[in-house]
């Protein structure tokens, strides 16, 4: 399938956009499926998938629902606990969703499309409508994350003493986790397993919108830079809303050369890596599929870009004293591409076997390389537009040759 997740700088219309990327996907003879949380006028608003033509589908999150849904099951499934400490149950009508209920919602309507009760449909496109371009990053970051997070806290080995809780309990005086926990834990770590494969599949892109100005240009070179990071590709940059090249109204000419400057550095920046295609200005807010048309934005190939499968590379250098001794290099360089980043905004920190790694307001923590964990951290570069980590083989570690 197919999987092109749209966003882009707030107002920039990238719901209008989805929605026409998924009209020319569908109009190109593949079946598709558009997602998105917000409404689109002329779409139908209901959680499963509805027709809108022949081969379009839409789906809208309603991530309240999910939210309520989660927490009464939750509440079932530790009905022990709760019942053991006296706590009061919630009624789903009492639940309001909190702070990040929207981004878990569109993380499981994205599990249902890739490996859920959606997967069967057998649609060719995904088309998602992300949130704005910082929060969308962060999202997708997000279940590879998380992932993490329940390894550290509820690492898979403890399921081998299960056999000894109730001897713990009472050593311990307090009930030991319950079966369930470990149970909910392995679903979830399954559902996020499945999203992160979408989104690090070969086959998914992000798609950009933004409407040309400084403030779309600054957002999107900072996007650059977490695409980079997350290993992420963009199969097109829309520009929406260009106005006509040549008015005889001032304010509407000196608006327009803003955009046209805008424009040439995009086309310069993100070309021919990324296309650039400018949607011009309807005079009006698209709100029929005529007008979606008009926009004339592409459908995406069947097979894009996609996701870096490994951005990152290892050089060897010779170090200021030479080559090793004992068939040891020198110097090893793990290099990473992290084009409009700054020495001033990034941060690095070893920890073991991870490399926690910050650029601006994007955070990473990655595994380091087999090859590197002999080795210690000596320096790191910020060199025309590519961060040079620098190792050097620790002696008592490195295996010696004959």
């Amino acid at each position: 399938m197919r999987t092109v997740l749209v966003t882009g700088p707030g107002g920039a219309g990238r719901t209008t956009l989805a929605a026409a990327t998924a009209l020319a996907a569908a109009a190109s003879g593949r079946r598709t499926l558009l997602v998105s949380a917000e409404p689109i006028p002329g779409f139908p608003a209901g959680p499963e998938p509805t027709a809108v033509t022949d081969r379009l589908d839409h789906a809208r999150i309603d991530s309240g629902a999910h939210f309520r849904a989660e927490l009464t099951e939750l509440q079932q499934r530790a009905s022990s606990v709760l019942d053991l400490v006296g706590a009061g149950r919630l009624d789903g009508e009492e639940l309001t969703e909190l702070p990040g209920a929207p981004q878990l919602a569109l993380l499981h309507t994205l599990h249902r499309a890739a490996a859920g009760d959606w997967s069967t449909a057998g649609y060719d496109t995904l088309v998602v409508d992300l949130p704005p371009l910082g929060q969308a990053l962060a999202l997708l970051a997000l279940p590879e994350q998380l992932r993490r997070y329940l390894r550290r806290l509820l690492p898979a080995e403890r399921q081998a003493a299960r056999a000894l809780r109730p001897v713990l309990a009472q050593l311990a005086g307090v009930p030991m986790p319950a079966q369930w926990l470990y149970e909910a834990a392995a679903r979830k770590d399954e559902e996020l397993a499945a999203v992160q494969a979408l989104v690090e599949d070969g086959s998914t892109t992000l798609r950009l919108a933004a409407e040309p100005g400084p403030a779309a240009e600054d957002a999107l070179r900072t996007a650059r830079t977490g695409l980079a990071l997350y290993g992420l590709r963009a199969d097109l940059l829309v520009a929406n809303r260009v106005l006509p090249r040549h008015s005889s109204d001032p304010w509407f000419a000196d608006l327009a050369a803003q955009q046209e400057k805008c424009l040439g550095h995009w086309h310069a920046e993100w070309a021919p890596d990324v296309p650039v295609h400018e949607a011009a200005h309807l005079g009006r807010d698209p709100r029929t599929a005529d007008d979606l048309a008009a926009l004339a934005v592409p459908a995406p190939d069947e097979r894009g870009p996609g996701r870096v499968d490994d951005p990152w590379w290892i050089e060897e250098e010779s170090g200021d004293e030479g080559p090793g001794e004992e068939g040891r290099p020198a110097v090893l360089a793990w290099c990473l591409p992290l084009p409009g980043a700054t020495k001033e905004e990034l941060r690095l920190v070893r920890r073991g076997e991870e490399l926690l790694l910050t650029v601006g307001p994007f955070h990473r923590i990655v595994r380091v390389a087999s090859a590197l964990r002999r080795c210690t951290v000596s320096g790191a570069a910020l060199t025309d537009g590519v961060l040079r980590v620098r190792f050097t083989p620790d002696p008592a570690l490195w295996p010696r040759t004959s």
